[in-house]
């Protein structure tokens, strides 16, 4: 990892077009890639996630859908089922097939070159049969990892993210991390702008969601680096958070 450290101070002078050819990927260096998923203790907790239908949906007309969809700050104080949360998850970065072994993963948003270099995190406040605190998606199985329990989960969400109290006021708290090399892997330095892009098409998919099942969602980029990323137990280098999504039943 120490090379690839090296390779994001060199995109600094990446405009010097002497040195930009001799960056090569590790793809092209035929190094092992990353797995498609962050590894886990499979002694946590785990819990199964309901499969994923079409009986959650309150608006299936997709032009209905785009036309209401919109930015939602203020939610009321019901709960998302768990079909729903299930739903939201698949929508954002389920997984659809797996190509060759291991290769890749065909998921409901693209990707620039299948590389999906996301983890998602969330924040539950009030999911039904859910206790409250920070979970982590497992795609590959459709399940959460249960990573730890927040009794001030309100304070603490509105906090990391520069006071803004809609946060802490959702029922779920969409929470994604990037970690660069799965994309460096395959494009070396040339990675970092298509993971930004991809960044907004799981957001994107999301207000879809959310606007399917009569929830309100409301991305936000605006956070304390540092600290999200405290609270998540993320190094902030190989893995930091890179966006966020509250998410509620509209009022």
């Amino acid at each position: 990892m120490d090379r690839i450290k090296a390779q994001r101070q060199w995109l600094k002078s990446r405009f010097d077009d002497n040195e930009e050819d001799e960056i090569k990927s590790d793809q092209e260096l035929q190094l092992p890639q990353p797995p498609l998923q962050k590894p886990y203790d499979s002694n946590a907790e785990i819990l199964a996630l309901p499969e994923v239908t079409e009986n959650v949906l309150k608006k299936p007309n997709i032009m209905e859908i785009l036309k209401d969809r919109k930015s939602n700050r203020v939610y009321s104080e019901e709960s998302l089922t768990l079909e729903e949360l299930s739903f939201l998850l698949w929508a954002t970065q389920g997984i659809k097939e797996i190509r060759g072994n291991n290769y890749a993963a065909l998921r409901p948003v693209p990707s620039a070159g299948a590389r999906h270099p996301f983890e998602t995190y969330i924040a539950v406040n009030r999911v039904q049969g859910l206790k409250n605190g920070i979970y982590r998606y497992l795609a590959l199985t459709h399940e959460l990892l249960f990573i730890k329990e927040d009794k001030n989960l309100e304070e603490n969400l509105s906090r990391l993210t520069l006071g803004q109290k809609f946060t802490g006021r959702s029922a779920v708290t969409f929470i994604w991390s990037v970690i660069p090399y799965r994309g460096e892997w395959r494009y070396s330095i040339g990675a970092h702008k298509p993971m930004l892009l991809d960044a907004g098409h799981v957001c994107q998919n999301l207000y879809l969601a959310c606007e399917a099942i009569g929830c309100g969602t409301c991305a936000i980029a605006a956070y304390d680096q540092n600290n999200f990323d405290n609270y998540l137990e993320l190094d902030g280098d190989d893995e930091f958070v890179v966006y966020a999504a509250p998410v509620g039943k509209v009022l």
